[in-house]
């Protein structure tokens, strides 16, 4: 049996469908009662879980548990909550950090030896680069300001607490360094700073899909990214969860970097239903950019994982058709 904590995400979603795709048995957990419908059709158990509560921890098996799979917890992007006039700094450690070592807990009272969890990809925001791909042997070097510096610090505490439970309790938990994360469900809007705002990839793909002109800056050539399909990620828990060899920290990206100019070409492509946009090059800076690539090497080598979906395009192509038959639109309203 598999416990995925936070079945209620994007993420958990896409992963309890892949773990039943394999004959997995699957109990889930959850905030609150909306998605209970949807696991009660798949015929999952579901149990509503408050990370901050023990007691809750109380209702879930006790024997027969081969892992848990972390996924709830506080997201800046969920959040709409203005730092410079408030501060929720405490709820990130409450839900990330404390509500980990209740996972902890529990599984090292019951003899659940693995644990999966996720962090930033920020943990190492000044080491990003698009010449060297980021190994797992990179120290931390993340940000002190903006709405994702406490999200990290309280992730990297949680992380540490999965490590020191290793080493003092000889668990095997794993921590998946997760980019932007993309596939079928909530994806085009987020917080920034508690303003709520479009995504880059939602814009692209509107302006696809009305043949608008989309805007590619000057240096967007030069600009990469390596992003992640969520599929992928689903495979990747199943993987780690079964592997005997899974065991720290590891980078889950695509491991290949792609253009911002390269992915407007790509959606426009992708998601053109009709007349097709036009890519029109303006000098006006977006920002200051920054370009990141993840090396996947330790993935491949420890539980055999290799992305499907490391093409972009690729990637585009199953997230429309996932996209054009509604996939789980009913749960994430998108």
């Amino acid at each position: 049996m598999i416990i995925v904590i936070g079945a209620s995400s994007f993420i958990g979603v896409h992963t309890v469908d892949y773990l039943l795709s394999q004959g997995c048995e699957v109990v889930v957990t959850g905030r609150n009662n909306k998605f209970k419908s949807h696991y009660d059709t798949l015929g999952v158990q579901y149990v509503n879980l408050d990370l901050r509560n023990k007691a809750d921890f109380d209702n879930l098996p006790t024997t027969g548990v081969e892992g848990v799979i972390l996924l709830g917890g506080l997201l800046p992007a969920n959040t709409a909550v203005d730092i410079d006039n408030d501060e929720n700094a405490a709820d990130y450690f409450e839900i990330n950090t404390i509500g980990t070592i209740n996972v902890l807990e529990y599984c090292r009272k019951n003899d659940i030896k693995k644990v999966i969890s996720t962090c930033s990809y920020a943990d190492v925001i000044n080491s990003w680069n698009a010449e060297h791909p980021v190994t797992e042997d990179e120290p931390r070097s993340y940000r002190y300001d903006g709405d994702h510096a406490v999200y990290v610090f309280s992730k990297n505490a949680a992380n540490d607490m999965l490590l020191y439970y290793n080493a003092q309790h000889g668990m095997s938990n794993s921590i998946f360094r997760l980019p932007p994360v993309y596939g079928a469900g909530p994806h085009g809007f987020y917080h920034v700073n508690g303003v709520l705002m479009k995504s880059a990839i939602q814009k692209f793909m509107d302006k696809a899909r009305a043949g608008e002109d989309i805007l590619v800056f000057e240096g967007d050539e030069r600009f990469i990214r390596d992003f992640v399909y969520v599929k992928d990620v689903a495979r990747a828990f199943y993987l780690a969860i079964k592997s005997a060899n899974a065991k720290g920290l590891y980078n889950m990206t695509s491991g290949v970097g792609v253009s911002m100019k390269d992915q407007a070409e790509i959606i426009a492509d992708v998601f053109c239903e009709g007349k097709k946009s036009n890519l029109v090059n303006v000098e006006k800076s977006n920002g200051n950019p920054r370009s990141f690539l993840f090396s996947m090497e330790k993935a491949k080598r420890d539980f055999g994982f290799e992305p499907e979906f490391s093409s972009f395009r690729t990637m585009m192509i199953d997230y429309k058709k996932d996209l054009d038959r509604g996939l789980y639109k009913e749960l994430f309203n998108y």
